[in-house]
């Protein structure tokens, strides 16, 4: 009886547990979608970097690390980001959002944003515990990135999507 009692209990703690990760994760989601939408309303950072195709606006600590035709890798400490543009896709372009989600049968989180005649979005993937697939975008410019802190990374990564100007 008294095992009975202690798995019982560990049950209930597991239980608890778990609960709370998960309203971690729905609290990590919603900030992260009202800054992700806050940003995409906002007027565009200043743009301080360009390439032969676009110019963007680069957060502080945040550098190049490497760049090819219609793919910029960015790199903050650990964390990698790759920024995709599509030249040809205008800001209200769901085309690179559309084949994004051909990528994967589920998304954890899947917003989407209009304003102005611009389309955004995010899209954000749970990969294992803490640990995250990243997602976001405005017509033809997407930056993923594997993540640990969605808020955080969401907002930067939606600063630059939103100063992307294409020339």
């Amino acid at each position: 009886m008294i095992k009975f009692i202690r798995s019982f209990g560990l049950i209930i703690i597991g239980v608890f547990l778990l609960g709370a990760c998960s309203a971690s994760f729905s609290d990590d989601k919603k900030a992260a979608d009202e800054a992700v939408g806050s940003v995409f309303e906002s007027k565009p950072e200043k743009t301080n970097n360009s390439t032969k195709d676009i110019e963007y606006h680069m957060p502080f600590g945040i550098e190049v690390e490497d760049e090819s035709p219609n793919n910029i890798l960015l790199k903050n400490e650990s964390r990698t980001y790759i920024l995709f543009y599509n030249q040809h896709e205008r800001e209200d372009s769901k085309v690179v959002y559309e084949s994004t989600m051909k990528q994967q049968k589920k998304w954890d989180v899947n917003e989407t944003y209009n304003k102005g005649g611009k389309f955004g979005y995010m899209l954000v993937k749970k990969l294992k515990e803490d640990r995250y697939q990243l997602i976001v975008g405005i017509g033809g410019v997407k930056l993923t990135t594997e993540t640990d802190n969605i808020k955080k990374d969401a907002e930067a990564m939606m600063t630059i999507a939103n100063s992307v100007k294409i020339k």
